[in-house]
C-alpha cells in the first residue's frame, strides 16, 4: 500500500481540466452542423491508468481497502486540481480571475470551470476566439474595458446564461450587431461607452434582454439611434447617451419622443446630450426638442394648397406657351426683315 501511494507515476499524473475543439470526422460531417459558439467542449484529461499500474511491481491481488483508499485520493486530486488551476500572469481567489493590466494580446486558453468574475481589463486584447465561453456556465462578471476590441464573434454569450455585468468600454468596436448579446437573457448591466468608432446599433442588438437596468452609450460615433432598439427593454432604469455627434432630424423624432415619455423613471445624461446637425439645431440639447422642433416634418397640404399650386401651374403654362409664340413670331420676322435687306442691296 505504501509503494502504491508513493508511486512517481501516480503523484505526477494530475488531471486537467480544459475546454478542447471537436474533431472533424467523416461521421461528423453527415450529421447536422454545430450551432455557434458550440465549438468547443469540456473534457478532463486523466492519466492513463492501465500504464500506470503496468509499471508497478505486482505482488498479488489487492486489498479492497487499498484500492477503495486509492480511488478517494484519485477522486480528490481531480476535484482540486480542477476547481483551482489558475492561468499564468492571473491570479485567482474565490472564483475571481484577475488577469488585468498584463499587456495580454490574447485571452487567457485555461480557466477555472467555476470562475465567476473575470477582469480582463487594461489589456492589448484585439480578439476573442469563439465559443471561448463556452466551458464557463457559472460567469457573472466579464470586464473586456480598455482593449483592442474591433467586434465580438457571433453567439459569445449563448452559454454564459447568468452573465450579469458586461464591460466592453474603452475599446474600437464599430457596431453592435443584432446576435452580439444572443441568449444573454440575464444581462442587468451593459457599457459601451468610449468606443469612438461605434457607428450603428442593430434595431434588434437588444432583443430579448428583458432584465436590462443599466445601458451606456455615451461618448461613441453614433448619430442615430433606433427606437425599436430601446422600447423592448421595460427594465431600463439607466440610460447614457451623451457626447455623440446626434443628428437630430425627422428619424430621430419618434426616439426623442419615446425618451421623453420616459425621462421620469429613466435616468438619462440629459445636459451631456447634444445635437451635432441640421444646422438650425446645432448645439442644442437633445432632450429640449419638442413636437414644435419637428413640425416642419408633418406639413400636410390641403385642398386649397392642391387648387392654388394647380392654378399657378396652368398659369405658368400659358405664359410660357404665349412667350414661345410671341419669340417664334419675333424670330421670324427679323429674318424676313434680313433677308429683305439683302435683295435691296443687291
Amino acid at each position: 500500500m505504501t509503494s502504491l501511494l508513493r508511486s512517481p507515476t501516480l503523484q505526477g499524473s494530475k488531471p486537467r481540466c480544459r475546454c478542447l475543439p471537436v474533431p472533424l470526422t467523416l461521421d461528423s460531417m453527415d450529421t447536422a452542423p454545430a450551432p455557434v459558439g458550440s465549438i468547443q467542449h469540456c473534457r478532463c484529461q486523466l492519466p492513463k491508468m492501465g500504464d500506470t499500474w503496468s509499471q508497478l511491481p505486482w505482488p498479488g491481488p489487492p486489498h479492497p481497502a487499498v484500492l477503495l483508499v486509492s480511488l478517494l485520493l484519485a477522486a480528490g486530486v481531480m476535484h482540486s486540481d480542477a476547481g483551482t488551476s489558475c492561468p499564468v500572469l492571473c491570479t485567482c481567489h474565490n472564483q475571481v480571475v484577475d488577469c488585468s493590466s498584463q499587456r495580454l494580446f490574447s485571452v487567457p486558453p485555461d480557466l477555472p470551470m467555476d470562475t465567476r468574475n473575470l477582469s480582463l481589463a487594461h489589456n492589448r486584447i484585439a480578439t476573442v476566439p469563439p465559443g471561448y465561453l463556452t466551458c464557463y456556465m457559472e460567469l457573472r462578471v466579464l470586464d473586456l474595458h480598455n482593449n483592442s476590441l474591433i467586434e465580438l464573434p457571433p453567439g459569445l454569450f449563448l452559454h454564459a446564461k447568468r452573465l450579469a455585468h458586461l464591460d466592453l468600454s474603452y475599446n474600437n468596436l464599430s457596431h453592435v450587431p443584432a446576435d452580439m448579446f444572443q441568449e444573454a437573457h440575464g444581462l442587468v448591466h451593459i457599457d459601451l461607452s468610449h468606443n469612438p468608432w461605434l457607428r450603428r446599433v442593430h434595431p434588434q442588438a437588444f432583443q430579448g434582454l428583458v432584465q436590462l437596468r443599466d445601458l451606456d452609450l455615451s461618448y461613441g460615433g453614433l448619430a442615430f439611434l433606433s427606437l425599436e432598439a430601446l422600447e423592448g427593454l421595460p427594465g431600463l432604469v439607466t440610460l447614457q447617451i451623451g457626447g455623440n455627434p446626434w443628428v437630430c432630424g425627422c428619424t430621430m423624432e419618434p426616439l426623442l419622443k419615446w425618451l421623453r415619455n420616459r425621462i421620469q423613471r429613466c435616468t438619462a445624461d440629459s445636459q451631456l446630450a447634444e445635437c451635432r446637425g441640421p444646422p438650425e439645431v446645432e448645439g442644442a440639447p437633445l432632450f429640449s426638442l419638442t413636437e414644435e422642433s419637428f413640425k416642419a416634418c408633418h406639413l400636410t397640404l390641403t385642398l386649397d394648397d392642391y387648387l392654388f399650386i394647380a392654378f399657378v401651374g396652368f398659369v405658368v403654362s400659358i405664359a410660357s406657351v404665349a412667350t414661345n409664340f410671341l419669340l417664334g413670331i419675333t424670330a421670324n420676322c427679323c429674318h424676313r426683315w434680313s433677308k429683305a435687306s439683302e435683295e435691296e442691296e443687291i
